[in-house]
């Protein structure tokens, strides 16, 4: 398993980073009485009754196909940047999202580019969009090229997604309430599976994130941030 890089961005990334988790995380407690979460409602993302279609379903785990396992590009392949999806539907991209982050091939692309590549998958309001906690999940340059140097590179595959057990409950309990964010909380479970040169099978490791998925009804969806810890 390779080592992951840290962001060391300073005081304002890390506010801005807490302002995005806070602003899903309002959402998953602020019915359960933790009103401390709601300090800045003018970024608070609450849920509304015309949510995407699939948040109707919501209380249970989506019955959609695995996502995955993503394909190990071959080198030198311009399709080898992950690309995002175009869907309304969060539990939908929340799966592509979880394998776009879990997924890197040193042989075709450098440090940069990938992580601008996965930079296009945000949400292009900067109110909302989090880039440090995608960074942060992206080896550093450094580790990058020493990775590139054994051919190094991961797929993922993504096995089951739903919103978590307080973001159902915070819906079922005020279906009315309007959002401005339109920001949903997603949680994604799967595999991801890493190989080098002379090693095409490599290892493996169960992986859980909780991504910040922002749907507005005339837009398709788009990444918000990955939250700070996983919401069951």
């Amino acid at each position: 398993m390779s080592p992951r890089s840290t962001n060391h961005g300073g005081a304002s990334p890390l506010r801005h980073r807490a302002l995005i988790g806070t602003a899903v995380l309002a959402v998953l407690v602020a019915l359960a009485g933790l009103t401390a979460y709601l300090t800045r409602h003018d970024r608070i993302a609450s849920v509304s009754s015309n949510a995407p279609d699939s948040v109707a379903s919501s209380a249970s785990p989506s019955t959609t196909p695995p996502v995955g396992p993503s394909s190990p590009p071959t080198p030198g392949s311009r399709s080898a940047l992950p690309v995002a999806p175009s869907t309304r539907d969060p539990i939908a991209f929340g799966k592509a999202a979880a394998v776009a982050l879990w997924s890197y091939d040193t042989r075709t692309s450098s440090q940069p580019k990938w992580l601008a590549a996965l930079h296009t998958w945000l949400t292009s309001e900067p109110r909302y969009a989090d880039p440090g906690s995608v960074d942060a999940l992206v080896p550093s340059p450094v580790l990058w090229g020493r990775m590139a140097d054994h051919g190094q590179y991961a797929t993922a595959t993504v096995n089951e997604a739903h919103f978590p057990d307080s973001f159902t409950r915070a819906l079922q309990a005020d279906p009315g309430a309007i959002t401005t964010a339109y920001i949903y909380a997603v949680t994604v479970s799967g595999k991801q599976s890493i190989a080098w040169t002379g090693t095409p099978r490599g290892g493996a490791e169960a992986r859980t994130v909780t991504l910040a998925v922002q749907c507005r009804r005339s837009q398709p969806c788009a990444l918000a941030g990955v939250l700070p810890a996983v919401a069951p």
